[in-house]
Order: structure tokens, then sequence, then C-alpha cells
């Protein structure tokens, strides 16, 4: 397949063949989207008398659908991990569609519970595979003037499934929008055999020649071309510094390194924040949050308010790389957990008035609310704490913490899903919220006192500024803070 002359389809040094590759690339990661909006049309629906299933679906049950996915999510990360390393990034990429098109078409086969909830685990590798495998790829395939556009693809791509989901939950039936899910990665599988692997993967199998193909194809030129064989060169010697180190001894220097381990420790607090803040359990459970904001007489139908938040979302996606690059992170990140923390208080308040019997009022509060959060949450909250991660590893440390920090989330999430619906019936929607509008609020003073700005600045900066010292023209300072 590469061995054809690309400049019959491409010009000299496009960067087509690199687009191309990223957009199949993250249609996993688009039904995963639908996976996780899916549960907001169709949970009410489960639960209805109108219900596809034999009898209206359980609460405790639809919990336990939208949990499942998290709990297997958590183990499931370093079974990918191990994927990636030892069978290739594509073949992962390919395992976590498979896993999608196993989802949807359980889905379609049978609506028992076991079938609803065997279904939404085997997501948890979707989860999995869509966020170990996908940055990976698009990083060892993408050249550095347009990785970061590319890399925005993930959560755009996501956030867009949501969308897409939550209007044909509205308008189709609960079949017809099981067969479009299905269709997408299944699409995928068929399309992406054609894809190459990465040429950095293929360095690692010895594969020098067929990484020289793979990578003059993408870089739309020709493999006696100079500017292939300087790349491939810097690719052979990363692959080298890569080995000098195994998971064992990151995890050890992880722990032991002083400076280390506390941008480890702040990784993981803004891992919290970000997961504690309540928009995943939003998107997961808008339908059913609209339900009860939605005796006002607002115009729009609970489905509907859904679909106004996952277009709120994908406008907050899109404008995140522009705003993370202007403002810095750390500005980025608190503005937006403070405006989140402030609009989740005046969600519960508006909830608690209603619990006490007062009329529902100002119908259209909760709709605002949600919409500042969610959009907060796609401009900054979601985004920055994986930038702020990228930025304050090296190499050495940096895919063993990623896998450590997506395990932590999903774990979060697992719980938080588990127990959102629950909690919600035993002592209503405005303690929950305040809850996270606590987490959001503390979580904005945590920011500002401890978190670094990542932004334009060295690793030893960095290490020099969270280890409390000064990092001006002292040789000490410079040997503590570059012992990576």
């Amino acid at each position: 397949m590469l061995k054809y002359t690309v400049k019959k389809y491409c010009s000299e040094g496009s960067k087509i063949n690199q687009i191309i590759i990223a957009i199949l690339m993250v249609l996993p990661v688009f039904s995963y989207g639908t996976a996780v909006g899916w549960m907001s049309p169709m949970g009410p629906r489960l639960m209805s008398p109108e219900s596809p299933a034999a009898d209206p679906v359980h609460p405790d049950v639809i919990s336990w659908m939208a949990s499942v996915v998290y709990l297997v999510g958590t183990p499931a990360v370093f079974l990918f991990g191990y994927i990636v390393d030892n069978y290739g990034r594509k073949k992962a990429l390919m395992l976590t569609s498979l896993s999608m098109v196993v989802c949807w078409g359980l889905k379609l086969y049978s609506t028992a519970t076991w079938a609803l909830i065997t279904a939404r685990a085997i997501i948890g590798l979707g989860v999995s595979g869509a966020y170990v495998v996908t940055p990976l790829y698009i990083k060892e395939i993408s050249e550095d003037s347009i990785r970061g556009v590319l890399g925005s693809l993930v959560v755009l791509s996501q956030n867009l499934g949501n969308l897409v989901v939550y209007v044909l939950g509205e308008y189709l039936s609960y079949d017809a929008t099981l067969w479009i899910c299905l269709a997408i990665p299944l699409v995928h599988l068929l399309v992406f055999t054609t894809m190459p692997e990465t040429p950095s993967y293929l360095l690692k199998r010895g594969k020098v020649e067929e990484a020289r193909d793979t990578l003059a194809w993408l870089r739309c030129r020709d493999t006696s071309e100079a500017a292939v064989d300087s790349e491939l060169q810097l690719l052979l010697l990363e692959l080298e510094q890569s080995k000098s180190g195994n998971i064992a001894s990151a995890l050890k220097s992880l722990v032991t390194d002083r400076s280390t381990f506390r941008a480890f420790r702040i990784t993981l607090t803004i891992t919290l924040a970000r997961e504690m803040c309540g928009c995943l359990t939003v998107l997961h459970f808008a339908s059913l949050i609209f339900s009860e904001a939605s005796q006002g007489g607002w115009v729009l139908t609970a489905n509907q308010q859904a679909a106004v938040l996952g277009v709120v979302q994908l406008i907050g996606s899109c404008t995140a790389s522009s705003l993370v690059e202007r403002t810095g992170r750390k500005p980025l990140l608190g503005t937006t957990c403070l405006i989140s923390g402030v609009a989740l208080c005046v969600l519960g308040s508006w909830f608690y008035v209603q619990s006490l019997g007062d009329g529902a009022g100002a119908s259209w509060l909760p709709v605002a609310a949600l919409c500042l959060c969610i959009y907060c949450d796609a401009a900054g909250l979601q985004p920055v704490p994986f930038v702020i991660m990228t930025e304050m590893f090296s190499f050495q440390f940096r895919g063993t913490v990623t896998s450590i920090v997506i395990s932590f989330a999903c774990a979060l999430v697992s719980v938080q899903l588990r127990v959102f619906q629950p909690l919600a019936t035993a002592v209503g929607l405005y303690l929950i919220f305040w809850l996270f509008a606590g987490i959001c609020l503390i979580s904005t003073v945590y920011i500002a006192l401890v978190v670094p700005e990542t932004r334009m600045r060295s690793i030893d900066e960095i290490y020099a500024e969270i280890g409390g010292k000064k990092c001006k023209e002292s040789k000490d300072c410079e040997a503590d803070v570059t012992r990576l």
C-alpha cells in the first residue's frame, strides 16, 4: 500500500494523509462518546411504562449500567497499555472498535438486565482503548506543527458523539438509534485495516524499511528524501533513549524523587477536581435532571434540553485549544473550576427551592447553569489537566503516569455514577449539586496556591517552583531539578 508514489495523490510535504488517518483514528472515541450520551435519552425510556424491555428497568439497574463502564475501565487501562506495547497501536485501536461493536450488538440482541449491564461493561474496554491508544497514535504519526490540532480531535470527537446520540435519542426509536451507533465502529473496523502501523512501533519491532515507507506516506514524500531519513534517525534516537528505563524503575523514581512525586500528587489532585465536578454525571443523567427541572413550562423537552448541553459542550471543546494557549494553563483551569462551582451552587439552590414546594419559577435557570458548567468543563476542566500532566513529566514517566491517572479517573467516575441516582432519590438533587460545587470551589483554592503554570516552561523550571525553590542562577537548584 505504501509503495506507491505519493505525489500522485498529494503535493509533496502535504499533511493530508496525517489528517485522514487522524480522523479515522478518532472514530472509536466518537463511538465511546455516543455510548456515554446514550444513557441520557435511553435511561428514562428504559424505566418508563413504554420501555423497549419486557418490563420497566429498575433505577438500580440504570445506575449499574452507568457505573460499570468505568469499573471495567479501571483495570482495562493497564491491559491496553500491554497490548499497545506488545501487539501494536493499530491492533489495539481495532480491538477498541470491536468492543464497541459487541456492546451495541448485545443491546440489539436483548434488553434483559444481564445483557444491558454486560454491554455497558464492555464499553469499559472502549474507554480504555480510546484514551490510551488514540493520543499515542496521534503523537506518533503527526508532525509537530499539527500535533496539537490533531490531538484536540480526541475530546472534540467524544463531545460530538454525545451530541449526535442526544439528537438520535429524541427523534428515533430505541432500535434505530442502536443500529446507527453500531454502524460507526463497523465502518472503522472495515476502513482502518488499510491504515499503517505507526513508524515508532515498526522501529521498535526492527522493521526499519517498513517504518521508512510509512513515514514517507504520512509526510507525502518519497522514501529517498533527506527529510524522511532525518526524521527516521530522530525516531531511532528516541527509541534508544526509551530502552534505558522500564516501568519498575519509573514507578520507583515516581515515588522516591521529591519533585517528581509532588508533580504526581498535583496531577492526581486536579484529576480528582476534574472528575468530581459532576459534569460527566450530568451528561449521563441529563434527561433525568431536566425532567425534574422541566415543570415550569419550559418549551423544550428533557431530551432537547440535553441536546442543548451537547451543543454547548461541542462549542467549549472547539474553543479549548485557543484559550489554553492565550490564557495559560493555570488561569484557565482555575477560572473554569471557579465558574463551575458558582454555577453548581446556583443549580443546587434552584432545586432546593423546588423541594420546598415554592413553585417552578425561572425554569430557564437550571438550563443556563448546566450549560455554563458544561461549557467550562469542555473549555478548561477536561482538557487542561491532561495538558499539564504531559508538560510536568518527562518521556520516562509520561506513559506510566498517564495509565495511573486514567485508571484513577475511571475508578472515581465508576463510584460517582453508581451512587448518583440512589443519592438523588434519597437526599435530593440539590445536596448532590452543592457537594459538586464545594469540590469545585475548594479545588479553585488549591489550583491558585499549589498548581504551577506550565505553559512555555521547562520541566526544570516547573519542578523548581513546586519544590519551593527559586531557580535563578543557582547551580545547586539546577542540579536538583534535573535529576530526571
